[in-house]
């Protein structure tokens, strides 16, 4: 194995250990006095990192995956520094700032280093395989940090802020110490040129333009709901068990992300997309609708479509990219899906603070519908895909 995926693998697990990702909405919630407030605390970082999206992109392409991973990991660690010190909304939303900028080094870059790496060493095929062992590290992480931290968050949110630094001054460490990958075809001398060939080749191609849409959706509906899901639960859980519900999710998504290309080999990577969609969407309306105290757990379950879906998206987008333009053009489909979030979260916050978090919910979840359609047209015009 290449001493990178080894880095790759050690640095995804310790950028999600937070402490505070069951709690975090709440937490917000608590120093603004609102949920409105602190769902647009999610929007900042989502505003702030589609600004920066593209210009990282193009940064990551000319200058390389190892200096836009190290620009990205001192960002989180700021994010999680100011965050910790949040005692007032302006303080929150600097550390929201970083995170943005953070989300943005990171996006498009740290998946092209992984295709980029494979590639130097003629095993891109296994693209998918790796992908999926290394972002199962994302979900043990996140479950390790959640019992830690929901423990902890009875007796001090401001513990688990503070101790939430640690991981990400690691990730800084290891950051440092990743290879560089070679490309295998040269850069356009001109950055303008450069964005406008990769826009036109989104636009160009129906499916890439097909699958971006699908993850811009899924970034704003998808990554808005589960931000806001522990509000829900919170209905129905007291806080202490809240981080039980997420530590369900991540265990079934790191199993998920772990066999994805297993699954993706023997059922195809477009049918696996439709099925995945078609579960979720009818488990968490149907959660959400009739809403009980198994509802959670139900909605945990969508869980263990979550890695396989997500690493079959990121193979099919991969496969339509091209070598100088690769961390570019997923920098644009992150730009877009971070804009649409930003509007989404504080629409669904003003909801939460008018209606209530379950049917501020639910009308999420029935939003989302539309993917289904995506992605039907996606497998009918790949079935065998």
């Amino acid at each position: 194995m290449h001493k990178n995926i080894r880095l790759l693998a050690l640095f995804n697990f310790f950028t999600d250990f937070h402490l505070y990702t069951a709690i975090l909405i709440i937490y917000f919630a608590n120093v603004t006095g609102s949920y409105a407030l602190g769902m647009s605390l999610f929007s900042v970082a989502m505003v702030s990192s589609a600004l920066f999206e593209v210009p990282t992109g193009v940064f990551s392409d000319y200058l390389g995956r190892k200096k836009t991973m190290i620009l990205g990991a001192v960002c989180s660690v700021l994010s999680v520094v100011f965050y910790a010190m949040g005692t007032s909304y302006l303080i929150l939303f600097i550390g929201a700032l970083f995170e943005g900028l953070q989300r943005a080094w990171y996006s498009g870059n740290n998946d092209a280093l992984l295709y980029e790496t494979l590639s130097s060493t003629n095993n891109k095929d296994s693209y998918d395989h790796y992908l999926g062992k290394t972002s199962s590290m994302f979900q043990m992480a996140a479950a390790a940090g959640i019992i830690i931290g929901g423990i902890i968050a009875t007796r001090s949110f401001s513990i688990i802020m503070w101790l939430s630094v640690i991981p990400q001054v690691i990730c800084l460490m290891l950051s440092f110490f990743i290879v560089e990958p070679t490309k295998q075809s040269g850069q356009n001398a001109n950055i303008y040129s450069h964005l406008i060939t990769a826009t036109k080749k989104l636009w160009s191609n129906n499916t890439l333009k097909l699958l971006s849409l699908n993850s811009i959706i899924g970034q704003a509906v998808g990554e808005s709901t589960y931000q806001f899901r522990a509000a829900f639960v919170n209905t129905l859980w007291p806080l202490w068990a809240v981080g039980f519900s997420t530590v369900l999710s991540s265990i079934g998504a790191a199993a998920s992300y772990w066999y994805s290309a297993k699954l993706i080999k023997k059922i195809g990577a477009y049918r696996l997309l439709l099925i995945a969609n078609l579960y979720s969407k009818t488990i968490n309306i149907a959660s959400v609708a009739v809403a009980t105290v198994i509802s959670p757990v139900l909605m945990s379950t969508t869980s263990l479509f979550l890695g396989v879906s997500k690493v079959a998206n990121s193979k099919l987008i991969q496969q339509e990219f091209t070598d100088e333009q690769r961390a570019t053009l997923g920098s644009i489909t992150s730009f877009l899906g971070n804009l649409a979030f930003s509007v989404f979260a504080v629409v669904l916050g003003i909801l939460a603070d008018r209606f209530g978090p379950t049917k501020a919910l639910l009308f999420a979840y029935l939003s989302y519908l539309p993917s289904l359609g995506i992605n039907w047209v996606l497998y009918k015009d790949n079935k065998n895909g």
